[in-house]
């Protein structure tokens, strides 16, 4: 320091400070060699506390206010200092303040996903995100345990500290909490007052209130929400045989609006939809008990259903109105080979009663 510079911290006598950023927790105030004049003014505002430090002890603290620095309201700093009679010359101590006002949406967050035990899924991993609200709640316990001679201490000085915290105390009680992650959406609110309960001991063992905690969300990794949403989706397509059937004749229909497709692309389709409905009919069946009844209506009376042999492969059973798709794709013809219940074998499908009528191109001839 030059000697202007000098001379001019010689004569202020105005002590005080205007807080420029929005993440300094504590601010050591600048003097030329610590030296405080006596009778300075000491101007504390709203959300600032004065933390005096002489030869390394915290002595006297001020809430905000405007005070003339005299030995009647500095009285730990002139014990220390032995000022039995008064004095009038320059002091030395360093001066802290600090910002009580809330910080506010510090985030938190898992960085790896947190193993445990689901009542529904078994073990899962989640992840879980957040923020917080902190304050500085007892200066002087912020100096002694985490500031100590910082001159300028920030939230990101303490931030990664603070977030170990949360992760571990909200791990252990999710654990202990033994609610569904599925259902946890619903208990956001439960769950954010029990954490904030939890760790709020441990931040004001650093001088630090916790005024808000926040869970924003909790989630599973993306393989697992892709299996739940496949869970879902079969719920609400319910019955997966008439499902499958109802895809099949859609496609099938889409099919024949389609001139310029080629005839063995309408086979294959054809082929895979009807493969598909009777794996799913096995599989439903299969889940229903022996002697029980599937859960739909049995076939319309009367309506005869076929099984078509295509490129050597059985399907079906098939409706009129899914082997008039077919013909009209050309996937049945009259030499395919059909069968149905009440027949001995199987025939070509022009030498069946029932099934000659869909190859008819016109009206039939009229008598003579």
């Amino acid at each position: 320091m030059g000697i202007f510079e000098k001379l001019k911290a010689e004569f202020i006598d105005i002590i005080e400070w205007l807080d420029p950023s929005n993440d300094t927790m504590l601010y050591r105030f600048p003097r030329y060699q610590n030296e405080i004049k006596y009778g300075a003014k000491l101007v504390v505002r709203e959300s600032q506390v004065a933390v005096f430090v002489s030869e390394g002890q915290i002595a006297d603290i001020f809430q905000p206010g405007t005070y003339t620095l005299e030995t009647k309201n500095i009285p730990i700093l002139t014990t220390i200092k032995g000022w039995k009679y008064g004095f009038h010359s320059p002091f030395k101590a360093e001066i802290y303040f600090a910002s009580t006002r809330n910080f506010t949406d510090r985030k938190w967050g898992t960085k790896n996903p947190v193993m445990m035990r689901d009542p529904e899924f078994g073990p899962v991993r989640i992840r879980a995100f957040g923020n917080y609200t902190v304050r500085v709640e007892d200066a002087a316990t912020l100096i002694k345990e985490i500031a100590g001679t910082d001159a300028h201490f920030t939230t990101d000085e303490i931030t990664d500290q603070l977030r170990n915290i949360i992760i571990t105390r909200l791990a252990d009680l999710l654990a202990e909490s033994k609610i569904p992650v599925i259902d946890m959406a619903a208990q956001y609110n439960e769950l954010s007052e029990m954490v904030h309960d939890k760790i709020q001991d441990e931040f004001n063992e650093y001088g630090l209130e916790l005024t808000k905690f926040l869970i924003e969300n909790i989630s599973f990794p993306p393989e697992v929400e892709e299996a739940i949403d496949k869970r879902s989706s079969m719920g609400v397509i319910g019955n997966l045989n008439n499902y499958m059937q109802y895809q099949a004749a859609n496609s099938l229909e889409a099919a024949a609006k389609n001139p310029s497709g080629s005839a063995g692309e309408g086979i294959g389709m054809g082929m895979g939809f009807a493969m598909a409905s009777q794996m799913a009919q096995g599989m439903f069946q299969q889940t229903q008990p022996q002697g029980q009844p599937t859960g739909g209506p049995p076939p319309v009376p009367g309506a005869k259903q076929y099984y078509v042999v295509v490129n050597g492969q059985q399907a079906g059973p098939f409706n009129a109105f899914t082997l008039q798709q077919m013909v009209q794709q050309k996937t049945l013809t009259p030499d395919t080979l059909v069968w149905a219940q009440g027949m001995g074998q199987w025939a070509k499908a022009s030498e069946v009663r029932e099934m000659a009528g869909l190859f008819q191109q016109g009206p039939p001839p009229p008598p003579l």
